[in-house]
């Protein structure tokens, strides 16, 4: 798989930019703030629908504008595919493929599949549970996209779930009975562990795939270092059958994780009405990332952290090449970032990749294994210079 053109228009800080791209490493060299990693931000919201580095969409769009466009031709195999998005703010984007618009925007994932390292990719170690959560999440769509709307529907339904418990909560402090509104909380508990399962489940089965390759991963690019693992932390996983979660276990079963969700929001049905907001689901859910005997968040070193964000996004790539298509290799200014020994094992991947996208504010800092077609961002244009 692999990207032969990107047109954008109104993206970030580009008014208009077009480029052809080639198989294998190609290098965007620009000084800080020229738009290099605009472009290969605007690759990965092709694939994933989201942003790297913000939450919103607004930032996308060039100020002043009201919309942004993307266009991508995406290589798989002998197929060629055209995407286009239409970025609005506030209103629903809106999507073609092949000039063609599709019911729903998220019908363009699985089209491209990429995986993409940043300096960002720092908070997977160090921030919140949020943030690991979302990477579980955004894998998930990359691995099948059909998880996009189990997501969207999970998170419909958690909302609804909330605003029923808030109201209740207010209910009980003014010694208010609420009846109507208890019988109508066991409706969204059975909404809600049907749409958790499916999550929870897929959750399950991911970190049970990825949990050997990130161990490889990261002894690859950290010899030296403590082993690495990661395992997955649930509010119910004392309810669930031995082995779900783990190398090697067996498959999580939907209808038994939905029977332990709807367990546990039982037990915590008064907390959950005192404090007005659901105790339980994914949304509460840890991946654990830990060296050695100890979590990485708190007790890695900055080398460490960052050998461990390298390892999950190498493991997620190795992961994806051997289940489907290969996907597009992006490498987002990490190289100055890295030691000599983290940037020959990542330049050894990306040389065997189909397509590697390298931003770099220095050429010097990329390795001279990585020849490729080069590019120069500067003063609003992309030029071809190698």
């Amino acid at each position: 798989m692999r990207v032969r053109h990107l047109q954008v228009a109104d993206f970030r800080s580009w008014e208009q930019a077009d480029l052809e791209l080639e198989p294998g490493p190609s290098v965007l060299v620009g000084a800080n703030g020229q738009g290099k990693t605009n472009l290969v931000e605007a690759i990965g919201y092709v694939a994933t629908l989201g942003s790297h580095r913000v939450a919103s969409d607004q930032p996308l769009v060039r100020h002043g504008c009201a919309r942004a466009i993307i266009r991508t031709a995406v290589v798989n195999d002998d197929r060629e595919l055209t995407v286009e998005l239409e970025i609005t703010p506030g209103k629903a984007n809106r999507a073609r493929v092949n000039r063609g618009p599709v019911p729903r925007t998220r019908d363009v994932l699985g089209i491209l599949r990429t995986v993409l390292f940043a300096p960002e990719d720092l908070s997977l170690v160090r921030g919140d549970p949020g943030e690991r959560r979302r990477f579980l999440d955004d894998l998930l769509v990359l691995r099948a996209p059909r998880y996009a709307g189990v997501r969207a529907d999970y998170d419909r339904v958690l909302r609804q779930r909330n605003a029923l418990l808030k109201s209740s909560a207010a209910n009980r402090r003014a010694r208010r009975a609420d009846a109507d509104a208890l019988a109508t909380l066991d409706v969204w508990d059975g909404h809600l562990a049907a749409h958790g399962a499916e999550l929870l489940a897929a959750r399950l089965d991911l970190v049970a795939d990825l949990a050997p390759r990130v161990a490889a991963a990261y002894a690859g690019v950290a010899p030296e270092s403590r082993p690495a693992r990661v395992a997955y932390r649930s509010k119910i996983e004392d309810t669930l059958p031995d082995g779900y979660g783990e190398p090697g276990g067996e498959r999580a079963d939907k209808e038994v994780v939905a029977d332990a969700l709807l367990a546990q929001m039982a037990l915590r049905r008064t907390a959950e009405l005192d404090r007005g907001v659901s105790l339980v689901g994914p949304q509460r859910d840890e991946l654990d990332l830990v060296l050695g005997e100890a979590p990485a968040k708190g007790y890695a070193s900055h080398g460490e952290s960052w050998s461990f964000a390298l390892a999950l996004r190498l493991a997620s790539y190795d992961l994806l090449k051997d289940e489907g298509s290969e996907p597009v290799l992006i490498l987002d200014d990490v190289f100055a970032e890295l030691d000599r020994r983290r940037r020959e094992r990542l330049a050894e991947v990306a040389l065997g990749a189909e397509q590697v996208l390298v931003t770099a504010a220095v050429a010097e800092d990329v390795p001279g294994e990585l020849t490729g077609v080069r590019y120069s961002v500067s003063d609003g244009e992309v030029r071809r210079v190698g």
